[in-house]
């Protein structure tokens, strides 16, 4: 795992959207196409900005794919991440598609039609985070390591839903899904590439556990430490409990 660490959240998008503009253009150069994983949420803030206004980036032969959304959710409520994808970067990027999961139909059919088309993609980019629970996607613990379909219907914990309300999504926790659509771990690591990004000092301890704990479904994000290409992009305050040890083989930006 290579660790990047930044003085801020705005650096952290610039030079994730920088790493993933030039995987994206390898691959279409490779292939004449390339495929673009994107997990939503407040860390990802910076670098859908900083992506969407990659102009040196062919998107017309870009597809993109959704990693999860709440079961229930209509794409017009303020927390949809249907709607959250349309603002921040489907509508601001000529994509040659993107395939989002809409929580208000049916979630297995919904979970079919979306999976059967990534099982035909190879994603050559994914963009993620980590939550506060340890949480990649919404596999919140203790996750399923083992399941090889594309996605599965997931019930979140409390931790995860408190983090929603802690970010402003929802006004209350009982407003917050119970239950979402997300993409299984195993097809989270089938991406060539992944860029995790994790601001905050909120998330200061699940990136400690994920990067110096053992690989456990109760560390969901733990599970990255496996993947032949993943890069954590932190910043100064999410790396804070990390050792001298692991920050002296950090890069700092």
């Amino acid at each position: 795992m290579r660790i990047i660490v930044t003085p801020d959240r705005d650096q952290m998008g610039y030079w994730v959207a920088e790493q993933a503009s030039l995987a994206l253009r390898d691959a279409i150069n490779l292939r004449g196409e390339a495929n673009l994983l994107i997990a939503t949420g407040s860390s990802q803030f910076e670098v859908l900005s900083s992506l969407a206004a990659s102009v040196d980036v062919p998107w017309d032969k870009v597809t993109g794919f959704h990693l999860d959304e709440y079961i229930g959710l209509s794409p017009d409520h303020a927390a949809s991440f249907c709607g959250y994808l349309k603002s921040r970067f489907i509508d601001r990027v000529p994509l040659k598609h993107f395939y989002v999961l809409r929580g208000d139909g049916d979630a297995n059919e919904t979970m079919r039609i979306v999976g059967d088309e990534l099982l035909s993609h190879r994603i050559d980019v994914a963009l993620v985070g980590i939550g506060e629970n340890g949480h990649l996607a919404f596999n919140d613990p203790p996750a399923d390591f083992e399941t090889t379909s594309p996605y599965l219907a997931v019930e979140l914990d409390e931790a995860c839903r408190r983090q929603q309300v802690g970010e402003g999504w929802f006004d209350s926790l009982e407003a917050v899904p119970t239950h979402a659509m997300s993409m299984s771990i195993r097809q989270i690591l089938n991406s060539a590439k992944i860029f995790c990004s994790v601001p905050d000092e909120r998330k200061a301890l699940a990136v400690q556990r994920s990067v110096e704990g053992s690989v456990t479904p109760d560390v969901p994000a733990s599970i990255l430490q496996t993947h032949r290409d993943v890069t954590l992009v932190i910043d100064r305050a999410a790396a804070s409990l990390l050792s001298t040890k692991t920050l002296s083989a950090a890069e700092k930006l």
